[in-house]
């Protein structure tokens, strides 16, 4: 947890004005016990009433000048901690944002969203208990410890008994209770994967009628959180009983020992109050670092967990020296490029050689799993490959910058992510300083005027969280004009027609011949129909290129190709 205290440093001040103010709520806290012992002393001795008022207006404004410090520490440790969590959640959200898709896969999104927030808010947490208590609940412990002795010597014998059976005590319950507070965020990642599941795949899960199966996984999720929780709570409960018991038993002990003290004329009455209140506040102090070690557990595997995320070096970086520019433009070069994914027996792609070059239209196509997403992930390097090159431009996309890289592409996923915000925000995110015309523009060409048109409010039309309101084939639509107006030099298409009807395809494809004739355009499809105007065709079979060419040269020369376009086109077709 040490190393999270870095991101303390902009707020430095803050913590130094925190320890200074709870350094003087302290000192005040030591001290009227005596003040108060000298007024009980004197009133009982002399009855001496100006006095009394005296040290008695000293009291009153010693104990708001305390209460006056314990504010301004409240408050400035409220800053010092809010500003800690602020900066320690942006440094966490920007590493996953530099996360390649290995990095995803190995911690899960789930897992991320909890180390994001329910992990940095428990260290948040622990964070403002630890500049209020880690000064106070020592220096109270100390302080009261030479009081109480200064009082009277052999009353602090009674200390020497209680002290060691109430930090066993706490120990013991701290000891119990650390195993479980780990596993406890562990059980929350858990949760919230499930409720992540249910919420995003409703529609599945009511399709197939699986409402009451997701409820009892929710449940089953729930109730180990719940029953981790509860464990906790019941070694928990028993703290603040066992040391109301021992405290108690404290009193009694020194009130007993203390009156015989006052008895044989060793002790004043004052002085007894005034050892009380001392012992009350040594016990205090261990109750408050006893509650401050109950939650450092928990707050140390969250900064474990958080500390995951930030040293987790992305696999995906710019090498030094990283490449910017070149003078072709479009052209993209596989050179016997080989990829497999971790953990797996058989490359995904293998033996990968082909070029690609502006006005063409290289179509992709193969049975499922056969490597065709693998393929294009590898050109905007969302993997590195293995062996091989993969060239953009004439330049090894691993020395290349990823934003130079990525500037150049304008890419559409298989799967189709739609954000928050209006259709034109959705389509500007490709570009964000696009104007206008230029969206209109891109939406026409991607067949989506329509749609739009027909959506209340038109392009201003507000789409929900992850474009649950409108269809699928629309989501495929809005996508690639997001794509279309950017204008890139390379475009990926990754199986983004496979929604569309036969019609709105082959419109697209049509406006879009015309729109990217001096782009280099490479199509994932599974769809015959959509490849078999392509300038050239890949048929990939189990990771390797099966045959390159166009339709009727594949027809001609390869079997894979001929199995795929029988399966799909009728013979009359096919002639």
């Amino acid at each position: 947890m040490l190393k999270l205290f870095r991101f303390l440093k902009p707020y430095r001040l803050f913590v130094a004005f925190v320890l200074f103010f709870v350094f003087l709520q302290t000192l005040a806290d030591l001290y009227l016990p005596t003040l108060m012992a000298d007024i009980v002393d004197i009133g009982v001795t002399k009855g001496d009433t100006p006095y009394i008022w005296k040290v008695g207006g000293i009291m009153l404004l010693i104990a708001a000048a305390g209460g006056a410090c314990s504010i301004v520490a409240s408050y400035f440790s409220a800053k010092a901690a809010s500003g800690f969590g602020k900066l320690l959640r942006r440094n966490v959200f920007t590493q996953v944002e530099h996360y390649s898709l290995q990095e995803f896969d190995k911690l899960g999104t789930a897992s991320l969203i909890t180390r994001t927030t329910n992990d940095i808010t428990q260290v948040q947490q622990v964070l403002i208990m630890m500049m209020r208590m880690m000064i106070m609940a020592p220096m109270m412990c100390i302080g009261g410890i030479i009081m109480a002795v200064s009082k009277d010597a052999k009353l602090s014998l009674v200390l020497v008994v209680v002290l060691p059976v109430l930090a066993g005590a706490i120990l013991l319950v701290v000891g119990r209770a650390t195993p479980l507070f780990k596993a406890m965020q562990k059980k929350i990642d858990r949760l919230n994967l499930v409720l992540r599941e249910s919420l995003t795949g409703i529609r599945v899960i009511r399709s197939f009628n699986r409402i009451d199966h997701e409820n009892r996984r929710f449940d089953a999720a729930n109730a180990d959180v719940t029953e981790t929780a509860v464990k906790v709570n019941k070694i928990m409960a028993v703290m603040m009983p066992l040391m109301m018991l021992v405290m108690n038993l404290a009193t009694i002990a020194i009130l007993a020992f203390g009156g015989l003290r006052i008895d044989s004329g060793d002790m004043e009455i004052g002085s007894l109050m005034a050892f009380i209140q001392y012992a009350m506040q040594i016990m205090f102090s261990l109750l408050m670092l006893s509650m401050l070690l109950v939650m450092v557990p928990r707050a140390q595997a969250s900064a474990a967990r958080i500390n995951e995320v930030l040293e987790l070096e992305p696999s995906l970086t710019d090498r030094p020296g990283a490449v910017e520019a070149s003078a072709k433009q479009g052209y993209v070069e596989f050179v016997d490029v080989s990829f497999s994914y971790p953990g797996a027996e058989e490359p995904a792609i293998s033996g990968i050689s082909f070029s690609a070059g502006p006005g063409e239209v290289t179509a992709i196509i193969g049975g499922t799993g056969s490597g065709k997403s693998t393929l294009v992930s590898l050109i905007p390097r969302f993997y590195d490959a293995e062996k091989g090159q993969v060239l953009v431009d004439g330049i090894d996309v691993k020395e290349m910058s990823q934003h130079s890289l990525r500037s150049r592409i304008g890419f559409v996923p298989q799967k189709a992510v739609l954000f928050t915000g209006t259709v034109s925000d959705n389509i500007r995110f490709g570009k964000e300083n696009a104007t206008d015309e230029e969206v209109r523009q891109a939406a026409e060409i991607a067949q989506a005027t329509e749609f739009i048109a027909g959506m209340e409010n038109g392009y201003a039309a507000v789409i929900a969280q992850g474009g649950s309101n409108v269809s699928g084939g629309q989501k495929q639509r809005l996508s690639i004009a997001r794509a279309l107006v950017r204008r890139p030099e390379i475009y990926l298409f990754d199986d983004s027609f496979s929604a569309l009807d036969f019609k709105t395809d082959a419109k697209l494809r049509a406006a879009l011949r015309s729109e990217i004739s001096e782009a280099t355009v490479l199509i994932v499809a599974q769809r015959v129909s959509t490849v078999m105007d392509a300038d050239r065709i890949i048929v990939l079979e189990d990771g390797r290129i099966a045959g390159i060419g166009s339709h009727r040269e594949l027809l001609d020369t390869s079997e894979v190709y001929r199995e795929i376009v029988a399966s799909q086109l009728s013979e009359e077709e096919i002639a």
